[in-house]
C-alpha cells in the first residue's frame, strides 16, 4: 500500500471513529434528557400525590364533621317531634 492510501485509510478510520463518537454523545445526551424529564415527572407526581393526600384528609375531616352535625340535627328533630306529639296529645 502506498503512503497516500495509508493516509486516506487512516483518515477514513478517523472519520468513522469521530462519527461513532458523535453518535455515542448524541445517545448519551438523549438518555440524560430522558432521565431529567423522568425525574421532573416523578417530582410532579409526588407533588400531586401530596396535594391529593392533603385534600383527601381535609375532605375526610369535613365528611366526619358533617356526619356529627347530621346526627345532632337528627337528634334535635326527634326531640322536637316528641315535644310536638306530647303537646298534641294533651
Amino acid at each position: 500500500m502506498t503512503a497516500a492510501k495509508t493516509v486516506r485509510a487512516a483518515i477514513e478510520e478517523l472519520r468513522s471513529a469521530v462519527a461513532g463518537l458523535d453518535s455515542a454523545i448524541d445517545r448519551r445526551f438523549d438518555r440524560e434528557v430522558d432521565h431529567t424529564e423522568i425525574e421532573s415527572e416523578v417530582r410532579r407526581v409526588n407533588t400531586d400525590r401530596s396535594r391529593l393526600a392533603q385534600e383527601l384528609d381535609q375532605s375526610q375531616f369535613r365528611a366526619n364533621r358533617l356526619e356529627e352535625v347530621n346526627r345532632e340535627v337528627s337528634r334535635r328533630l326527634v326531640t322536637a317531634m316528641e315535644t310536638i306529639r306530647a303537646v298534641l296529645d294533651r
